[in-house]
């Protein structure tokens, strides 16, 4: 989408799969990068990380295009008490994959939506819970290589083929996992005056 279109509303974030997500409720809009940098603060809870990250975004890109309804979104995986990041590599992804291995992971996607220069703001945090088949580690492996997942939050795609790693995934929108909740998402927008069927 180009600047112009996204005048009205603005996805803070160069994520692709934000991007394809917002893309599903058929709005113009503009993806600029929030510049924020994605550090857990000592002692922070996961969920308090990934709201106070969406809110972050939002507001940075907000002190740039003030018209504009302004969407931020973190996501924060959560295996017992160990926050799980980006691998960032193939053989990190595998070490990820392999301890989340017949085990649940908590998905945090946390959501800020800013309007009129902040003084309209909504938020919202969608909790997913993701139960992981026992994989062996070849098939880790052959998916690794085949998905090429280490930008993702988990180390897989659910949009693609890590859907196959799991056994079940328990959420209110099935959308949150990729990195974005649109019930939710669609609903803010509507309350900050925008037509979304």
């Amino acid at each position: 989408m180009s600047d112009t279109a996204g005048d009205r509303l603005v996805l803070a974030s160069t994520s692709p799969y934000r991007r394809s997500l917002l893309e599903r409720l058929g709005l113009p809009f503009a993806c600029v990068a929030p510049g924020t940098v994605e550090t857990r603060q000592a002692g922070e809870p996961a969920a308090q990380m990934a709201l106070r990250l969406a809110r972050a975004k939002a507001e940075a890109v907000a002190r740039e295009r003030p018209g504009a309804i302004v969407i931020g979104s973190d996501q924060v995986a959560v295996r017992d008490e160990d926050v799980l990041g980006k691998p960032g590599d193939a053989e990190r992804c595998r070490q990820q994959l392999a301890a989340s291995s017949g085990r649940v992971v908590l998905f945090l996607t946390a959501v800020s939506v800013v309007a009129r220069g902040g003084a309209q703001r909504f938020e919202h945090t969608d909790r997913t819970l993701v139960q992981f088949r026992v994989l062996d580690p070849d098939e880790i492996a052959r998916y690794v290589e085949q998905d090429r997942p280490w930008d993702c939050a988990g180390g897989f795609k659910c949009e693609s083929l890590g859907i196959a790693l799991f056994e079940r995934i328990e959420t209110l929108d099935p959308t949150a996992l990729t990195g974005l909740p649109l019930i939710w998402l669609a609903g803010a927008l509507r309350r900050c005056g925008l037509s979304v069927p």
